[in-house]
């Protein structure tokens, strides 16, 4: 693969660590503290073609591939995990599967109102008692007539409250069959479907996470995103791409913690020097360094598969696993950089801590995730 970034993916990353500085550095830790879900942001990276990045021109997107989404993901994430996070949720796991599952006639209706972030998208899977064990899940989906019958509750859900539409996977058939679970999309406003409890969460806290209830709520058939029974299957191939946007928000996240802790060693006295000149900082700054390169490279190899359209099954869990426990190791070294006061608000470093955690437990933990490589692996 050809390492050198092209001008059109320097170019969207200029863009957003311009945005990034003037529109969301200011307000990071304002909006940490209230736990302030900035949607106005999100409509704003909407106009600039960020919420769209995969979606192609005829659909309102901004027709790019997975090397700018990736520099879009890492260069917010640098700044606020928390407005990282809801744009890789929006772009790789909504509007993603509506673009790679929908029907023709699906696509014209919902991805321009998403690639403009007219529309907020939420995505949901998990449930209150089934995380990994999605196969088991009990909200179901139940035909009648025309017409589908959703019951049950989603939970850990980004955008979960405000979305004004959301992806649904639901069983369908008997618990623990095969190809027992069916796709749909719900518009907010459907009569039955409401947002529930928002989580107070150790980080991503600008980010909402949030239930999704469906009390007897009925949609049209013409909601069913492919055909039924297939809703694990298209699942698992929406959560291949969205774990490469896990790995370029833990990149961001470590990227952004280097960064500071960094700056910080050399600027920071003791003993007449900078710390950045004793052995015990600038090895940890040289691991860091190491580390989040080769992070880099695990995905921008995601991305060139994903350009080439070939499986990303092993390399997108490995990239997930490794830079999502790159980027706690990165940001508890940064906070020890930093020493007390990087245990303080004061600095930046205590929330990068706090927002790394969540990397390696969204969207398949660090535990599932040597699960797939192992198999993959296995496989040959």
């Amino acid at each position: 693969m050809n390492f050198q970034p092209s001008e059109v993916t320097l170019e969207v990353a200029r863009a957003a660590r311009d945005f990034a500085a003037r529109e969301i550095r200011p307000y990071v830790m304002e909006w940490d503290e209230q736990q302030h879900f900035p949607l106005e942001v999100l409509q704003s990276l909407g106009k600039l073609g960020m919420m769209g990045v995969l979606v192609p021109e005829q659909y309102g997107g901004a027709g790019l591939g997975y090397f700018e989404y990736n520099a879009v993901i890492q260069e917010i994430a640098k700044v606020c995990g928390s407005i990282g996070l809801s744009v890789a949720a929006h772009n790789s796991l909504c509007t993603n599967h509506i673009l790679s599952f929908g029907s023709e006639e699906q696509k014209k209706q919902w991805l321009p109102k998403l690639a403009t972030a007219e529309w907020i998208g939420a995505w949901g899977l998990t449930e209150p008692n089934t995380g990994s064990d999605a196969g088991n899940m009990k909200t179901t989906a139940v035909k009648d007539g025309d017409h589908w019958i959703l019951n049950g509750t989603k939970n850990w859900i980004t955008h979960g409250r405000s979305s004004h539409l959301a992806v649904v996977v639901c069983r369908t058939g008997e618990p623990r069959t095969r190809s027992n679970a069916t796709a749909f999309v719900v518009e907010r406003g459907t009569p039955g479907f409401t947002g529930g409890k928002k989580e107070n969460k150790l980080g991503m806290r600008a980010s909402e996470t949030a239930e999704m209830i469906f009390e007897n709520c009925r949609i049209p058939d013409s909601h069913r995103l492919g055909v039924v029974g297939d809703g694990f299957r298209q699942a698992l191939t929406i959560l291949d791409g969205g774990r490469i946007s896990i790995a370029a928000l833990s990149v961001g996240i470590a990227k952004g913690a280097f960064e500071a802790a960094r700056q910080y060693a050399q600027e920071r006295h003791q003993f007449d020097q900078p710390i950045a000149n004793f052995q015990g900082i600038s090895f940890k700054l040289a691991d860091m360094a190491t580390e989040i390169t080769a992070a880099e490279l695990l995905v921008a190899q995601c991305c060139d598969l994903k350009e080439r359209h070939e499986k990303v099954t092993k390399q997108s869990a490995m990239a997930k696993y490794y830079a999502s426990e790159t980027a706690v190791k990165v940001a508890t070294d940064a906070v020890q950089i930093f020493g007390g006061y990087g245990y303080t608000k004061d600095f930046p470093v205590e929330k990068y801590y706090r927002d790394a955690k969540l990397c390696t437990i969204g969207e398949g933990t660090s535990e599932i995730q040597k699960i797939v490589i192992a198999r993959e692996a296995l496989q040959g």
